[in-house]
């Protein structure tokens, strides 16, 4: 009798706690966030930058996040050898080399939606400047691609928090006029490109804000989470550090 009622005492707190359990799944605040990465290629000077995308891929781990990685269908401006560091007469797709970083789980950019997602995140690397966008031939005076700027533009009018590293912030800087973010720190040798982007974003209208290369600077306004990356001479659990505090920023936001 004692055991009969153990048992069936037992069986119903079993069903009660999974019931609890599943209200939970499906109605805790703590459900995975959603986040889109948008990549630009494959590899530092053509495409994105290889470790810059692995930490935002490890650092969204970690926080549980939900991901799905977009590329655009568009050529690359051009191709790096990057064991030498020369342009080589191939031709490559952006969404075909960005499928070597996602092993292959991606989607062109063209399918992105904002009501999908929580959050959008750009790791950075020369096809930042260079397929996403014309920087680093034109500097402020470039273009961005249309899919690229409506996927900032749709993110922003939304109030979904938007990260971006290395050179990619220059993104936010043509698109969202007034904006705040950080490239490294302005007169300090161990960044050496950031005093000409700085001040090339401050006369976008935007204002650069120097911050270390394992900070994040957070522009609440805009909901925009940037941080330095490689645009820093620094040793790369630094570069990992940096971008796990932006990761942490966006998610904090979504």
């Amino acid at each position: 009798m004692l055991l009969s009622l153990l048992h069936h005492s037992g069986r119903s707190l079993l069903t009660i706690r999974a019931v609890q359990t599943l209200n939970k799944s499906y109605h805790s605040p703590q459900m995975a966030k959603r986040v889109a990465v948008v990549l630009a290629g494959c590899g530092v000077y053509d495409g994105s930058e290889i470790h810059e995308a692995s930490a935002v891929l490890v650092h969204l781990s970690r926080g549980g996040a939900a991901v799905q990685m977009f590329a655009p269908n568009i050529d690359q401006m051009h191709v790096v050898n990057h064991l030498k560091g020369e342009p080589s007469e191939e031709k490559r797709n952006v969404l075909v080399e960005s499928a070597r970083l996602a092993r292959g789980n991606i989607q062109d950019l063209s399918k992105l939606s904002v009501k999908d997602h929580d959050a959008i995140i750009f790791p950075g690397g020369f096809g930042a400047a260079k397929n996403l966008c014309t920087w680093a031939v034109q500097g402020k005076d470039c273009s961005v691609n249309d899919e690229v700027k409506a996927a900032l533009q749709a993110f922003h009018s939304e109030g979904k928090p938007i990260g971006l590293c290395c050179i990619s912030p220059v993104l936010a800087a043509k698109v969202l006029p007034g904006c705040e973010v950080t490239v490294g720190i302005e007169k300090d040798n161990k960044y050496p490109d950031t005093a000409g982007t700085a001040a090339a974003i401050n006369q976008l209208g935007c204002t650069h804000v120097s911050k270390h290369v394992g900070e994040s600077h957070v522009d609440e306004k805009n909901k925009l989470v940037t941080t330095c990356a490689f645009m820093c001479d620094a040793p790369i659990h630094e570069i990992f550090d940096g971008i796990g505090s932006m990761v942490q920023g966006v998610l904090k936001l979504a």
